[in-house]
């Protein structure tokens, strides 16, 4: 069964970005045993990808932020048990040096609070190239004016580049329509 079949089951929001999502993810070619972290769980619709395409993964919010009934859904797709979930701030993230293998946020970096200080702590928790990739799923422009029908005051989109300050990164810029990836990597 295809993740979009999968996810379809969690309605019509879950299914929007996903084949692009699925691309990127797939593009990885990351092992079963990563170590994967989620930045930003919301509704649970990343960690339920990466755990629909066979990872195990921890996911967080900050303490009180979890206004999302994101177990139900995971339930509901059968992969509650692949996906750990932990109080996490992006700004100050409990983990030691270099420990994962791939680190995600999708449609968060543009709610942390303090984007340059999140971002050195994602690079500091990522391991070094060949093995370590941030990717950073981001609303264009058209993606943000499409939530703001239904959520006005939404913040604007942000473009993770401009916060990356001298922190030897790599990356590249896969265009997605309503959303993109940036995918950035330790030199």
């Amino acid at each position: 069964m295809s993740l979009r079949k999968k996810i379809g089951k969690l309605g019509e929001r879950f299914s929007e970005n996903v084949d692009f999502i699925e691309e990127v993810i797939t593009t990885l070619n990351l092992d079963p045993k990563s170590l994967i972290l989620d930045i930003g769980t919301g509704r649970g619709k990343m960690a339920i990808i990466l755990a629909l395409s066979g990872l195990n993964l921890i996911t967080g919010e900050p303490q009180g932020h979890n206004w999302a009934d994101w177990q139900n859904n995971a339930r509901k797709v059968n992969v509650l048990d692949r996906i750990e979930f932990r109080n996490l701030k992006a700004e100050e993230l409990p983990f030691e040096d270099n420990s994962f293998d791939a680190i995600f946020a999708n449609g968060s970096f543009h709610h942390f609070t303090d984007k340059f200080k999140a971002f050195s702590e994602i690079y500091r928790i990522i391991k070094p190239k060949p093995y370590g990739k941030i990717v950073i799923f981001e609303f264009t422009e058209v993606g943000i004016e499409k939530i703001r029908e239904s959520y006005p005051g939404h913040p604007d989109a942000t473009n993770p580049v401009d916060y990356i300050g001298d922190l030897p990164l790599n990356f590249i810029i896969k265009k997605g329509g309503l959303i993109n990836a940036y995918i950035f990597e330790k030199n």
